[in-house]
């Protein structure tokens, strides 16, 4: 996400290439060279390969699990967050199921607020100190390799998705503010950060995909009635 350093991006490439998993999707990065970042040392087809998005909603959209990755420090989380060697534990079981996106900050600041609200979850690499946090690359590289030790979670392809991907959560999401906006709920001083709890909130509602049909159904009547 917002990756300033396009050797970070090489590198992350590399790990992904040494641990078996193939499917880089890069979100709004500062060099548009990073697809010739030197540090990609036996990576350069699966670099080539990567997959540019305008933002972590578009990256994200057909992933039914979206896990964040963070480093803890001063900040505030709304979201339930586990270890490394726990999180990778509960991706592998997800993995043969469902689809699984890891998602990584840019080395300034990490995951924003508004990135954070797309995520299920959070995961994090324990650290001696709560202010340090580890190189993109390096942080990559820790999180596959618990991944990859089970070898299941490499071979694994998605089977049918029943839950809802995160295209869908957005959906929803998008109504139910739209709804909230002209019923008078959200309030202009606090417009972003209800935002961000109501996205948190769809998200932990844990929506099947046979119900989502039903929730846009719902709320474009709610929708209607607001605007006759």
């Amino acid at each position: 996400m917002s990756t300033r350093n396009p050797l970070n991006i090489g590198a992350s490439a590399r790990a992904m290439a040494n641990f078996g998993f193939s499917r880089l999707r890069v979100v709004a990065p500062y060099d548009v060279a990073f697809r010739e970042a030197r540090s990609a040392v036996g990576a350069a087809p699966l670099l080539a390969r990567a997959e540019e998005y305008p933002t972590v909603a578009d990256a994200v959209a057909d992933c039914p699990l979206v896990i964040g990755t963070t480093s803890v420090g001063h900040r505030e989380l709304q979201h339930p967050i586990r270890r490394l060697e726990y999180g990778a534990r509960q991706i592998r079981r997800a993995l043969p199921e469902t689809g699984v996106a890891l998602l990584f900050g840019s080395e300034k600041f990490g995951l924003s607020n508004l990135d954070l609200s797309h995520c299920h979850w959070l995961m994090r690499i324990p650290t001696v100190g709560t202010d340090l946090s580890m190189n993109l690359g390096q942080a990559v590289a820790l999180c596959l390799y618990e991944l990859a030790r089970d070898p299941r979670a490499v071979r694994a392809r998605p089977a049918a998705i029943h839950a809802a991907t995160a295209g869908e959560q957005e959906q929803i999401t998008a109504m139910l503010l739209d709804a909230l906006r002209q019923s008078g709920y959200i309030q202009p001083r606090t417009a972003g950060s209800t935002e961000e709890k109501v996205r948190r909130l769809v998200r932990r509602l844990a929506v099947s995909g046979k119900d989502v049909p039903v929730l846009l159904g719902m709320l474009r009547q709610i929708l209607w009635k607001l605007n006759s």
